[in-house]
């Protein structure tokens, strides 16, 4: 279980991209977006009603702390491969109020939105950090607060466990642990070059590396999951999304000019022609 958690200063933006996803050319493209991301809210605290509706109350209670510039608090906890269907609703809602509680939101305005739109199930956590009294929810320390309950999440739901944050690790630990990704990532570098070799297209590497136990995400960048749940981003195996489509590119481009060529080659009267150009040759 992977828990990430930041501040923003727009509900309706990030409210918006959570239910329609990346805003597209058409209305078409848009609505298959929307379909792809199948969000579905799941739990509201302190707020109900339409997406506008919701974003309405969000903004009033807002208003209580108007220098605020970070209002929105907005959480997520990604899910193993392995545990896909482990969880009804009911118990990721459960999760997500234990989590108020813990970071002290809970009396605060929330929204629970579920995604399915990838391979491994996720959750995100829309929060007013300005709570009716107009008070603010801190954001100190919460990478290392999030992860400390992730742990806890994992044990008491019997999760897939992931390692620890390597800033919060002892000298020892992250010393083992740094050898054990140093190898993780020759060994994704390693296959993931051999994929590209073999592909057209990204969604056929994409494919293979699914095939090899990978989990591929794919959006502005492109990132790599293991079965570890150990995440290499493309840029860190020195190959970035648009590194890896310039290189699709010219290996098609070649794939076209070897075909063509051979055609070329097949057609009647070359072999004939090239035949007498040699028969030529050795008489003279």
């Amino acid at each position: 279980m992977i828990g990430k958690i930041t501040t923003g200063r727009n509900f309706r933006g990030c409210l918006r991209y959570l239910h329609e996803g990346r805003l597209q050319e058409s209305e078409e493209l848009q609505l298959e977006e929307m379909v792809k991301k199948q969000a579905e809210v799941i739990y509201y605290n302190n707020c109900f009603g339409t997406m506008d509706q919701v974003i309405t109350q969000l903004v009033e209670v807002r208003k209580l702390n108007p220098k605020l510039l970070k209002p929105v608090l907005h959480a997520s906890f990604s899910f193993a491969y392995a545990d896909a269907a482990l969880l009804t609703k009911q118990q990721k809602a459960d999760i997500v109020v234990a989590m108020s509680e813990e970071f002290g939101f809970d009396q605060n305005q929330f929204i629970v939105i579920t995604h399915s739109d990838t391979l491994h199930e996720h959750i995100h956590i829309v929060a007013n950090r300005v709570g009716y009294d107009g008070k603010t929810v801190s954001d100190h320390n919460s990478y290392k607060r999030m992860a400390q309950f992730c742990r806890e999440m994992e044990k008491r739901y019997k999760l897939t466990p992931v390692l620890n944050p390597n800033r919060f690790l002892t000298p020892t630990e992250r010393m083992v642990i740094g050898k054990r990704v140093d190898n993780r990532k020759e060994l994704l570098r390693e296959k993931l070059e051999a994929a590209i070799s073999k592909s057209d297209t990204i969604e056929a590497l994409k494919i293979r590396m699914e095939k090899q136990g990978y989990q591929v995400e794919l959006g502005r960048g492109i990132a790599f999951i293991d079965k570890k749940l150990v995440r290499f981003k493309g840029s860190q195996l020195g190959h970035s999304l648009a590194n890896i489509t310039a290189q699709l590119i010219q290996q098609r481009g070649i794939a076209e000019q070897q075909k063509h060529a051979q055609m070329r080659w097949q057609q009647p009267g070359i072999t004939e022609k090239l035949a007498r150009k040699k028969t030529k040759g050795r008489s003279i």
